[in-house]
């Protein structure tokens, strides 16, 4: 056996590298994830998605790739789906706990914080796995307009615009060149649909994808086929 591969297998035992494998594989699992990107705007949070291919035999169901959390906030998601749902009941947890107890909406920062701290129990405890999906969160709470990613490690970190999934540097390329301060909501959707467009891996149609916008007035809403087609 090599001696990379003495510290592959344990989730608790750092290699002599100072790297943790299987934090690494999450990672790289999300890579393969259908792309998501979140934009911040003054207005507020553009969160996008390309919806996966589903059978025309499949029954319609609800996007499953963004996940209203509050009125005021939400969560786009990369990886593994049923990762993905018991982060998304611990966030809504953390939310519906908050107001029952200050009678307010929860920070956008503190709940990605309380969701990252589970990312991280995960990566110390032996015989259990990380989870293998990455999150955007994005919100307007009563102190600013927030969008935060977190991965399978635990970590976050603050952005003005980001994208997670395969082939995220195409979409990562088109938000550094076209971001710009201060632009609107509307000007905001646009620049998340055409980095998902360079990320796609074959043309897109309004109906691949999923918009949720968060507004300046704390109020998240689905964008409609027809919404989205004036886009393209």
């Amino acid at each position: 056996m090599s001696r990379g591969r003495e510290y592959d297998g344990a989730i608790t035992i750092f290699s002599p590298e100072g790297r943790i494998y299987q934090v690494e594989y999450a990672l790289e699992l999300v890579k393969r994830g259908s792309p998501i990107v979140g934009v911040k705007s003054p207005e507020g949070v553009v969160l996008a998605a390309i919806e996966p291919k589903q059978s025309r035999l499949a029954a319609p169901i609800n996007s499953k790739k963004i996940y209203q959390i509050d009125e005021h906030v939400a969560v786009a998601i990369a990886g593994l789906s049923p990762d993905a749902r018991v982060l998304v009941r611990q966030a809504r947890y953390v939310s519906q706990g908050n107001r029952m107890t200050y009678d307010e909406p929860v920070d956008i920062e503190s709940l990605t914080s309380s969701v990252g701290d589970l990312l991280q129990t995960y990566t110390q405890n032996a015989g259990a796995r990380p989870f293998g999906v990455s999150l955007i969160f994005g919100g307007v709470d009563t102190h600013r307009v927030s969008l935060i990613s977190t991965d399978p490690s635990g970590s976050y970190r603050g952005h003005k615009a980001h994208a997670i999934g395969r082939n995220s540097e195409k979409a990562m390329k088109v938000l550094h060149e076209q971001y710009r301060e201060g632009m609107n909501l509307d000007e905001a959707t646009a620049l998340a649909i055409e980095s998902l467009k360079e990320a796609a891996d074959e043309a897109l149609t309004p109906v691949d994808l999923n918009i949720s916008l968060i507004s300046e007035e704390q109020k998240f809403r689905t964008l409609s086929v027809e919404e989205i087609k004036k886009y393209f």
